[in-house]
C-alpha cells in the first residue's frame, strides 16, 4: 500500500469499521501519525467514532461529530477531514459509510484525495444481503465507484457468522471473493478474521493471507448491557 490515505468502504454489517480500528491501530504501532476520520452517516450504530475516548488515550486523532451530535446519523462532516487529507504527515483513514448513498460523503472530497493519491480498500462480507454473490459484489462496488466518484483499489474479504463463524464458511467466502476479483480485476489477496475466531480459521485459505483483528465495537444491546440500562 504505497499511499498513505486509506478509504474503508463495503455495504452494510461487511466489517469496514472494525477493520478501519484495526488498521488505525496497526498504523499506530509502526510509529505512524494516524488520524481516523468517521465519515459514516448511514449506520447509528457499529461506527469508528465509538472509540474516540481509547483512541485519545492511545494518540490516534479520530475526527467525528462531538457532543450532542456524537451518536446522530445526519451528514456533519468536519472541516478537520479536509485539512487531515491535505496533511502528507499524517496517515489518514477514512471511515465511510455502508451503502453508495454514504459514498457521497467522499465527492467533496474529491479533489483533494486524487492529488494526494489514495487506496480504497472494499470490506466484502459475504454472508450479508447485497454481496452474498460475485455479481451482487461488482453491482455494489460500481455503485460505490460512481457514487464516491473514486475507484476502489483492492477487495479484502470479511466474511464470518459471528459466533457460528467456520473455516468452512470463510473458505467459501473466499472463493466468492475470488471470483468477483478476476471479472473486475481487482486485487484480493487478505481475508481477515477475528481474534476470538483465529484458532478455528487458520491462515492461507485459498491460498489468501489471513488478517487477524480485536473485536472492538459492541453490538446495541451490548452498550446497554454496559451502561446498566438493562
Amino acid at each position: 500500500m504505497p499511499s498513505h490515505l486509506y478509504i474503508i468502504i463495503g455495504a452494510y454489517g461487511s466489517g469496514k469499521s472494525e477493520y478501519s480500528i484495526h488498521l488505525a491501530r496497526r498504523f499506530k504501532t509502526q510509529g505512524l501519525d494516524v488520524v481516523l476520520a468517521d465519515l459514516d452517516v448511514v449506520n447509528p450504530y457499529f461506527r469508528s467514532r465509538e472509540m474516540q475516548d481509547d483512541f485519545i488515550q492511545e494518540g490516534i486523532d479520530i475526527i467525528a461529530p462531538e457532543g450532542e451530535y456524537k451518536h446522530s446519523d445526519l451528514p456533519m462532516i468536519s472541516p478537520r477531514v479536509k485539512g487531515a487529507i491535505h496533511n502528507k504527515a499524517k496517515t489518514v483513514i477514512l471511515d465511510v459509510g455502508g451503502d453508495p448513498a454514504g459514498c457521497r460523503t467522499l465527492g467533496r472530497f474529491e479533489e483533494p484525495i486524487k492529488t494526494r493519491g489514495y487506496n480504497m480498500l472494499y470490506i466484502v462480507n459475504t454472508m450479508r444481503p447485497f454481496t452474498s454473490t460475485p455479481e451482487e459484489i461488482i453491482s455494489m462496488k460500481e455503485a460505490l465507484e460512481a457514487t464516491s466518484r473514486l475507484k476502489i483499489t483492492e477487495i479484502i474479504c470479511n466474511t464470518n457468522l459471528m459466533e457460528e463463524t467456520t473455516a468452512e464458511i470463510v473458505l467459501k467466502g473466499i472463493k466468492i471473493v475470488d471470483q468477483a476479483a478476476e471479472l473486475s480485476g481487482l486485487p484480493f489477496k487478505t481475508y481477515l478474521v477475528l481474534n476470538k475466531y483465529e484458532k478455528i480459521v487458520p491462515d492461507n485459505l485459498g491460498g489468501k493471507k489471513r488478517e487477524v483483528m480485536a473485536y472492538n465495537l459492541k453490538k446495541p444491546w451490548e452498550l446497554f448491557v454496559a451502561k446498566g440500562i438493562c
